[in-house]
């Protein structure tokens, strides 16, 4: 049954960095609240502008009489918006400086106490808010700046009291009062006496990687993995009921209400898709005849490979004393034991505007442990070639590709969806030959390298439509017939005619 969670972000910011230059020696940032103190201290060889912005903006008293006007218990809380001091709640979470700050995006992990700064989509948007990740959250690592830890047991215990106050339907505190900030000041370190003894932040082992656009949510709990939007906030919430979602992807709210994605997971108990299918009409029919939902279409489709039901409806719904006119998009997709039921919710109005990024996520969605199954157990001669030699990066490299720019594409798709059923068909048996002998496998590797080296050409170039999908497609693909049938053709008849 289609369930709305409008949550409202507040994470649009700019950013700044004051004429006033710190000359204290490792300094450490000492924010006083009605329920305690924060103190704040840096990782200036990773996000040296964005600490250096903090300091200043801290030194000048831009932070006093501001509120953490965003709390999620289990998650973090949220402050530094000048709108809070005396502003209207409705702009809480969308004030800042004029300026803006570059990501220093790292590979510091969003564990508990870790200080990092919020933005809105775009990458380079950090400015003044900045929010304290109250439990581990680390499916923000290397999405935003992380620039401090809190360094002190009482600031530790200040977080959780802070996390524990009451709070309305937009993450808002009922009393701003309490998570007022109502000094801020910067001192030396050697000026703390009761400084916790912590080791190094833990760390990403792998490289941070350039802007792709997209963000990967990848859990082995659910054995899934899939793509949304860069600077999107992704959150798994307390499951409370059985059609509370599991994940879910919040992006900048534009018009009436933000843009929510999210995923629920669903046990088949032994049904198959028409099952699914006769369920949820008879969940919808109520709804619908009540007139608060207007099914627009029902498609039972194919995806990726697997039985799948589309949904589109629109709707009326009603929040603090408003109404939104919500469209809705429900995919859900059968595999095996689980039905995942992918929704997207947007205002009407600006609907469209997310529609495609919501078509990514789907395309996007796979399964851990079946992609597992297909690598590792007999399933891609290409894995199986290239495993542990110097062309491994490559092929992760051109997976990064389909994922993040042939699959954003229709003929893409169609031509990834017809590939796979070939290719498939006969590569399991060619694994198996390449794990039995070590000669053959060399053989393959061999044989493939000419191709690997024309795929990875398109991570050169600028694929931004159909057309350039296809054009540079068509291009890698007779390139490739050239190599393997027309230059052996071409020599075998220079040497018949020299004989």
């Amino acid at each position: 049954m289609f369930t709305i969670s409008v949550l409202f972000i507040g994470i649009t910011n700019q950013a700044n960095a004051q004429s006033t230059e710190s000359n204290l020696n490792d300094p450490v940032v000492i924010v006083e609240t009605e329920l305690g103190k924060i103190l704040i201290s840096f990782f200036p060889n990773d996000a040296p502008n964005h600490v250096q912005n903090f300091i200043n903006l801290a030194q000048s008293g831009f932070y006093d009489g501001t509120i953490f006007h965003r709390i999620i218990p289990g998650f973090m809380i949220q402050g530094g918006d000048p709108n809070t001091i005396d502003g209207d709640p409705s702009t809480w979470g969308t004030g800042g400086p004029d300026e803006r700050l570059d990501a220093e995006f790292n590979n510091i992990k969003h564990n508990r106490g870790i200080v990092s700064m919020a933005r809105s989509a775009d990458p380079n948007s950090g400015g003044s808010q900045f929010f304290i990740v109250h439990k581990d959250s680390n499916f923000l690592d290397e999405q935003y700046t992380v620039f401090g830890r809190i360094v002190t047991q009482e600031s530790f215990e200040t977080l959780d009291k802070i996390a524990s106050v009451s709070t309305g339907n937009r993450d808002e505190p009922l009393n701003p009062e309490q998570v007022r900030i109502t000094k801020v000041t910067v001192v030396s370190q050697s000026e703390i006496p009761d400084l916790m003894e912590l080791s190094e932040p833990e760390r990403l082992q792998t490289d941070v990687l350039p802007p792709t656009g997209n963000q990967i949510f990848e859990s082995t709990e659910y054995d899934i993995s899939f793509n949304v939007p860069e600077g999107w906030l992704l959150q798994k919430p307390e499951k409370t009921y059985e059609n509370s979602p599991d994940v879910v992807a919040v992006g900048p709210k534009i018009g009436a209400v933000n843009p929510v994605f999210s995923l629920t997971i669903y046990p088949t108990d032994g049904k198959n898709i028409d099952d699914i299918i006769s369920d949820k009409s008879e969940e919808l029919s109520e709804v619908v005849e009540s007139g608060k939902i207007k099914i627009i279409s029902q498609e039972k489709t194919i995806i990726n490979g697997k039985d799948a039901y589309v949904t589109n409806a629109q709707g009326m719904f009603n929040s603090n004393g408003q109404s939104f006119d919500i469209k809705f998009k429900e995919v859900v997709i059968l595999i095996l034991d689980n039905y995942y039921t992918f929704s997207y919710s947007n205002g009407v109005d600006n609907f469209n505007s997310q529609l495609e990024r919501f078509d990514q996520t789907i395309d996007s969605f796979k399964k851990l442990s079946e992609e597992s199954a297909i690598e590792e157990n007999g399933g891609c001669l290409i894995a199986t070639a290239t495993y542990g030699s110097e062309l491994a990066p490559q092929v992760q490299n051109l997976r990064e590709l389909r994922d993040n720019t042939i699959l954003r594409t229709e003929s893409g798709i169609a031509f990834m969806s017809g590939f796979n059923q070939l290719y498939y068909s006969f590569s399991p048996a060619i694994a198996d030959l390449e794990r039995e002998f070590p000669i053959f496998k060399e053989i393959v590797k061999l044989s493939i390298t000419p191709l690997l080296s024309t795929l990875s050409i398109l991570n050169y170039v600028e694929i931004n439509s159909e057309q350039e999908m296809i054009s540079y497609g068509v291009g890698v693909i007779l390139m490739n017939i050239g190599m393997y049938f027309g230059a052996p053709a071409i020599i075998i008849y220079k040497i018949r005619k020299l004989n």
